[in-house]
């Protein structure tokens, strides 16, 4: 409350240096024209008219409520982010993957749901037994291992004496009777437990305790895999994609990606046309190579030793053209 005064005096300079230099609002790329300033505006107004408002209650008796105002402070930390553009940047990469991530939650719902009536077919009411110590004058009043329960179910309570210890339907359930699969809600909630794989692997063992553990792996084994290493992962492919499209929308970044592909097609045409001077400069070797080699073979005054020779000579000149040639259609590494 003593800073108040002082952090509202700062803001308050900084909307009128910002209006002095943008202008208010009228023309385009004024000081209201940007969201980021209305926010500071609005944090700026708000406490100016708290902090007149609470000076007036302390002269007057009137009782006058200023927690609304005062809860719009709530905003200031907000204008880190204005003079911030790499903060900037991250919200709106967020905001622009809204609807994007909508899209993978109702993917991941229509898992759940499915999940979650699998396990409602599987496990409903299963949750609720317990081993219980059998008092004849009680009636089983006295539940076994009383701080922490477990699930029972095929399995003996006692391996001993099955007459003393007893599983019996007397129980909320594991973590206050939340975790079950007794209807679509429980068994929605604890399948998302499961695809956050935190406790998953206490509510197989209660499964196992309950239903035997031969089967009930086809049901984890499954709800992991696609839950927890596909559908959760959507999640980070979607953020990764749209992090970048905020950048590339601002002007610089519009400007950056027409000058980049400014130069791609530059650097393109030039290695075009240095192959093609290449390819030309070859053909015309291996013509003259060839045209060479006609005339020298039908010249009658040669013996067959120089034409064996110059056979031999062309021969190899051909194959080193060809080698070149092929050397310089591979791409670069």
């Amino acid at each position: 409350e003593k800073t108040e005064i002082y952090f509202l005096a700062i803001f308050c300079l900084e909307a009128t240096i910002k209006i002095c230099a943008l202008g208010f609002i009228l023309h385009e790329g004024s000081y209201l024209r940007n969201g980021w300033n209305i926010m500071d505006f609005i944090v700026v107004v708000t406490g100016t008219i708290s902090v007149i408002a609470a000076q007036g209650a302390d002269q007057s008796t009137s009782n006058f409520d200023l927690r609304t105002l005062r809860a719009v402070r709530v905003l200031r930390p907000l204008k880190l982010v204005s003079g911030i553009p790499s903060l900037q940047v991250v919200l709106k990469s967020i905001i622009r993957a809204m609807a994007p991530l909508l899209q993978i939650a109702l993917l991941i719902l229509f898992v759940i749901i499915i999940f979650a009536i699998t396990g409602m077919e599987f496990f409903q009411g299963s949750f609720h037994h317990t081993c219980y110590v059998v008092d004849p004058a009680t009636n089983y009043s006295i539940r076994l291992a009383e701080d922490v329960p477990q699930v029972c179910g095929d399995r003996k309570c006692a391996p001993i004496d099955n007459e003393v210890v007893q599983c019996k339907e007397e129980w909320q359930g594991p973590n206050f009777g939340i975790t079950n699969f007794d209807n679509m809600l429980f068994a929605m909630l604890t399948v998302f437990q499961c695809i956050t794989m935190e406790g998953w692997t206490d509510i197989m063992y209660y499964c196992n305790d309950a239903e035997g553990a031969l089967f009930v792996w086809i049901y984890f084994i499954p709800l992991i895999i696609m839950g927890s290493f596909f559908m959760l992962n959507l999640v980070l492919g979607v953020l990764s994609g749209i992090e970048l499209y905020p950048v590339l929308l601002t002007p610089y970044g519009i400007r950056f990606a027409k000058e980049r592909e400014r130069v791609e097609n530059r650097r393109n045409f030039l290695k075009l046309r240095r192959q093609q001077q290449l390819d030309k400069e070859l053909n015309g070797y291996l013509e003259w190579i060839c045209k060479a080699e006609e005339v020298m073979l039908n010249d009658n005054s040669m013996t067959l030793e120089e034409r064996a020779t110059i056979e031999v000579f062309a021969f190899f000149l051909l194959v080193t053209i060809l080698w070149f040639k092929y050397k310089q259609r591979q791409p670069s590494s």
